[in-house]
C-alpha cells in the first residue's frame, strides 16, 4: 500500500482553506474512488486525470485507488483540484518523488491533452501559501498571479508533462515573475467634455473627495451617465493594500486577467436587469456579486428604479456596513463590500415629468408611483442629490470647455490626504466611514449650531444628520480649510434629498 499527499485550497468567500488530497494505492479490486464531500465537478476529476495519464502512456495500476479530500466535513467545488489529484496520484504510483510535494501547494484544471487550464483563486491561494511556507504549483497563464505573493516559490505548468520533467529533476520550470501594474490603467474619458452642467460637476467632485453616494435625476439626455462615466478619472489611485485587496475578490471571481494588480478603483455598471444574486453576490457557489466586485471603486446603477425591488433592498445593509454576507444552507460567506453608490433615474417612467409639452397624459400621478419604488430607506442612504436639467442646443454648442479631469483630481488628493491624515490609526480612509465624534471637533459652533437646526428643520433622520455633516466635511476639505463654516454646511444640505422628487 503506498500513500501520497498534496495539499490545495478549498474557498469561503475570498479566504483560501487548505484541502489535504490524500491518494491512496492498496489492493483490491480495480476503482477509482473520491470522497470527501466532492461536488460534481470534483468526482468528475477521475474521468479527466485517467484519461491525461493514458495520454501520457501511463496506466493505472489495476489496483484499489482511494482519494481522500480533508477534513471530510469541508465542502469542495471547482476543477481546481484536478491538478493535486493527479499529482498525489503520480507520487503514489512513484512516477515523482513524494517527498517533493510535501513543500507544494497545487492548483490547476486538466485538459484531456494534458495542459494545465487557468482556475479561479489563485492570489488568495498564493497568500495562504506564503503563510504556510509552501510553494504553490499552477496554471502556466497564471503564474504572474500567483508570485505576487512575494515569499512564495511558484511553479507555473503549462502542462502535466512538463510537470513531471521538473520535479524528476529533468528540466526544470522557470519561476514566473510578477505582471506589472497596468501602466495604462483607464482612467475614463475627461471631464471637460461636459459641457455646462455646473451644478452637477460640482456635486461629483464632493462625492468623489469623500466617496459619497450620490444620485442624480433628470429627464433623457441630460447627461447623467456621462457624469457617471468621468467619475473614475477623478478618484486617486488605491493604495498598495486596496488594490491586492480588491485583487483577491477578482481572483476569487476568476477575473483577474494577466495577473495584473490594477491600481485603479473598479468601476462597475450592471444593467438593470440584474438580480438580487447578481447583485449581492450568491447562486449555488455563492460567488461575489457587483457589489463586491466594485469594492474600494464606483458601483453605478443607472435607470435606478428599474432593478428589481429586493435586489435595491438588499443593498441597504451592505452600503452601511461595507460587508454583504451570502447566507445559503450550506455556507455563510462575507464578501467585502465599501463601495460608492452612484445612481441615475428618469423624473418618471417617461421621462419627462414636468416638461408640459412632452410629459405624458397620467403626469404628475406617474411620477409618483416611479418614485414610490425607492424606498426610504434606501433614499436616507444618499448622501448628495442633484437635478440634472438638460442644456438647450443653443446654450451647448456655445459653452466653454470645462475644467479637465486631471485638474479636478488634482484637488481631490489634496482632499483625500487631509482625510488619511485625519483619521490616522482608525481604520478609515474617507469622510464617508468617519464616525461624528471624528469630526465634531472639526465644525465652527456656528456652523454645527446652523447643521442642527435644519435637521430639526427638515426632519432629518439621525443618518441623515450624520451623512450631512460627512458631506460639510468634504467640502471643506475640497477648500483647504481646517474648520467647517456655516457656508460648507448650507452646501452640503442643499444637496440633501428632504423629500420626493418633485414634478
Amino acid at each position: 500500500m503506498s500513500l501520497a499527499r498534496v495539499t490545495t485550497f478549498s474557498f469561503q468567500g475570498v479566504e483560501a482553506l487548505p484541502v489535504e488530497v490524500q491518494v491512496q494505492v492498496s489492493a483490491g479490486l480495480p476503482a477509482f474512488t473520491v470522497v470527501g464531500l466532492a461536488n460534481k465537478a470534483v468526482g468528475e476529476s477521475r474521468e479527466r486525470v485517467r484519461a491525461v495519464l493514458s495520454g501520457l502512456g501511463l496506466s493505472l495500476p489495476p489496483k484499489r485507488i482511494l482519494v481522500n479530500l480533508a477534513p471530510a466535513d469541508l465542502p469542495k467545488e471547482g476543477s481546481h483540484f484536478d491538478l493535486p489529484i493527479a499529482l498525489g496520484l503520480l507520487a503514489a504510483m512513484g512516477v515523482i518523488p513524494a517527498d517533493e510535494l510535501a513543500h507544494f501547494a497545487a492548483m490547476g484544471e486538466l485538459a484531456l491533452d494534458g495542459s494545465v487550464q487557468p482556475v479561479a483563486g489563485v492570489l488568495p491561494a498564493a497568500l495562504a501559501c506564503g503563510e504556510r511556507e509552501l510553494g504553490l504549483v499552477c496554471p502556466a497563464s497564471q503564474g504572474a498571479e500567483a508570485s505576487w505573493a512575494g515569499a512564495t516559490e511558484a511553479v507555473a505548468a503549462p502542462d502535466l508533462r512538463a510537470l513531471i520533467a521538473h520535479f524528476q529533476g529533468r528540466q526544470i520550470l522557470s519561476p514566473p515573475t510578477p505582471a506589472a501594474p497596468s501602466a495604462d490603467a483607464a482612467r475614463g474619458p475627461c471631464l471637460s467634455e461636459v459641457r455646462g452642467q455646473e451644478s452637477a460637476k460640482r456635486a461629483l467632485e464632493i462625492a468623489a473627495a469623500g466617496a459619497h453616494h450620490l444620485l442624480m435625476i433628470g429627464p433623457p439626455g441630460s447627461g447623467k451617465s456621462m457624469l457617471a462615466a468621468r467619475l473614475p478619472g477623478l478618484l486617486p489611485d488605491l493604495s498598495p493594500a486596496e488594490a491586492l485587496e480588491v485583487s483577491l475578490i477578482r481572483s476569487v471571481a476568476g477575473g483577474l486577467e494577466g495577473g495584473r494588480i490594477s491600481p485603479r478603483p473598479p468601476f462597475r455598471d450592471p444593467h438593470h436587469s440584474a438580480s438580487q444574486a447578481a447583485l449581492t453576490g450568491g447562486g449555488p457557489k455563492a460567488r461575489p456579486g457587483e457589489i463586491s466586485l466594485a469594492h474600494r471603486g464606483v458601483l453605478f446603477l443607472d435607470e435606478l428604479p428599474e432593478f428589481p425591488r429586493p435586489a435595491l433592498e438588499a443593498l441597504r445593509q451592505p452600503l452601511e456596513t461595507g460587508r454583504v454576507m451570502v447566507a445559503r444552507a450550506a455556507a455563510h460567506v462575507s464578501y467585502p463590500a465599501r463601495v460608492q453608490l452612484v445612481a441615475a433615474m428618469n423624473p418618471c417612467r417617461c421621462g419627462y415629468l414636468g416638461d408640459g409639452g412632452r410629459e405624458c397624459g397620467t403626469a404628475p400621478r406617474c411620477g409618483e408611483t416611479y418614485q414610490s419604488k425607492l424606498s426610504g430607506p434606501l433614499l436616507d442612504r444618499i448622501d448628495l442629490t442633484i437635478e440634472v436639467q438638460p442644456i438647450p442646443p443653443r446654450e451647448l454648442a456655445r459653452a466653454p470647455t470645462g475644467e479637465p479631469s486631471a485638474e479636478v483630481a488634482q484637488r481631490i488628493r489634496a482632499a483625500r490626504a487631509l482625510q488619511r491624515a485625519r483619521y490616522d490609526g482608525l481604520g478609515i480612509g474617507t469622510n464617508a466611514d468617519a464616525p461624528v465624534e471624528a469630526m465634531r471637533e472639526g465644525f465652527a459652533a456656528e456652523a454645527l449650531a446652523m447643521a442642527e437646526s435644519a435637521a430639526e428643520r427638515l426632519a432629518l433622520s439621525s443618518r441623515g444628520f450624520t451623512r450631512t455633516l460627512r458631506v460639510a466635511r468634504s467640502i471643506a476639505d475640497l477648500a483647504g480649510a481646517a474648520m467647517v463654516a456655516r457656508a460648507h454646511v448650507a452646501e452640503a444640505l442643499a444637496f440633501r434629498l428632504r423629500k420626493p422628487v418633485a414634478g
